[in-house]
């Protein structure tokens, strides 16, 4: 039987712990949160930390400690942001990779995003591209908007295939600037993307959590969400705790005869390194 690969947003770097106590941040929070997601269905962790005053962080131990503290306790693909938040400088984000990640979000251009502009200027994607090759760390491909498909396709002509030989992309909808969280703007993404694609999951950001999610099923793809994209399960019902968004995506997965996979067969799928 197909299956669905279950990712985890837990944290993000937008969200103010202050506005949001349910939100991990702490090391301690973060290996609860991805315990408690694993059992709920997630096959991986999507990662940003924060500092001791709770705020957005590069730091290199900090994310080494995170790498390791999550990979004892879980058997989940530990996948480390490379975007960070809006203000960090490229050479924080390149460091990223020295804390040995299994896999790493590799955003494939500029975009608006809400009043800021995150920045990913070609060279840079490129820099970061064959770093995730030296490294072999698997790339996950973020893709904001339709320009960002094109750059994917370009990228692979000229710099070939990832370290793994699959290629795995998230399509992030729903960000102000970026294109709409709806089903006609997924399928038109999606059937935009390169052949040698071997794999997609889909991000609905805010409200539209549930409208890409089911479009995502439909068409085939996986699913990642979490508290960085969506704080509410319904209007005026706070999202407590990531496991609840990992419940309902694994109850979609299963509604749509494609359970949620194992981090093991999730191993197998983007082909990271044992």
């Amino acid at each position: 039987m197909a299956s669905t690969l279950i990712t985890v947003a837990p944290t993000g770097a937008e969200t103010a712990k202050a506005d949001y106590p349910a939100l991990p941040t702490t090391l301690d929070e973060l290996v609860e949160t991805a315990k408690r997601c694993e059992a709920a269905g997630a096959a991986m962790i999507h990662i940003h930390i924060r500092d001791g005053e709770h705020k957005p962080t590069l730091d290199l131990g900090r994310l080494t400690e995170t790498v390791a503290a999550v990979r004892e306790n879980t058997a989940l693909i530990v996948q480390l942001s490379t975007g960070g938040a809006v203000t960090d400088p490229y050479e924080d984000r390149l460091r990223v990779l020295d804390a040995v990640p299994d896999s790493c979000s590799l955003t494939m251009g500029t975009v608006n995003f809400g009043d800021d502009v995150f920045m990913n200027p070609w060279p840079f994607v490129t820099q970061l591209f064959q770093l995730t090759q030296e490294r072999e760390v698997v790339p996950e491909f973020e893709l904001f908007d339709l320009g960002h498909v094109a750059a994917l396709r370009r990228l692979l002509d000229k710099y070939g295939l990832p370290y793994g030989g699959r290629v795995h992309c998230d399509l992030v909808m729903g960000v102000p600037g970026g294109m709409p969280g709806t089903a006609d703007a997924l399928v038109a993404a999606v059937n935009a993307l390169p052949d040698a694609v071997t794999s997609w999951s889909a991000t609905g950001i805010g409200r539209t959590s549930l409208t890409v999610a089911l479009a995502a099923l439909s068409k085939g793809g996986n699913l990642r969400v979490g508290m960085e994209d969506t704080l509410t399960l319904a209007k005026g019902h706070p999202v407590t705790h990531n496991a609840e968004l990992v419940e309902r995506a694994a109850a979609l997965a299963t509604l749509a005869q494609r359970p949620p996979m194992s981090p093991d067969e999730a191993r197998d799928l983007l082909n990271v390194k044992k």
